[in-house]
């Protein structure tokens, strides 16, 4: 898998709420940013099925 860097600004509140769930599931903030991005894929992947 190709890793390309992206710079994102964030507002404080999703920030904190980023890096709680990152340390709630002991992985990284990049991870949670990752693994919410997938699930709204997911999720409009199947509203528009």
């Amino acid at each position: 898998m190709e890793r390309k860097p992206l710079q994102l600004r964030l507002p404080a509140d999703l920030k904190a709420w980023i890096a709680a769930q990152a340390e709630r599931n002991e992985s990284s903030q990049n991870s949670e940013v990752i693994r919410a991005v997938r699930e709204r894929m997911e999720r409009a992947a199947t509203a528009t099925a």
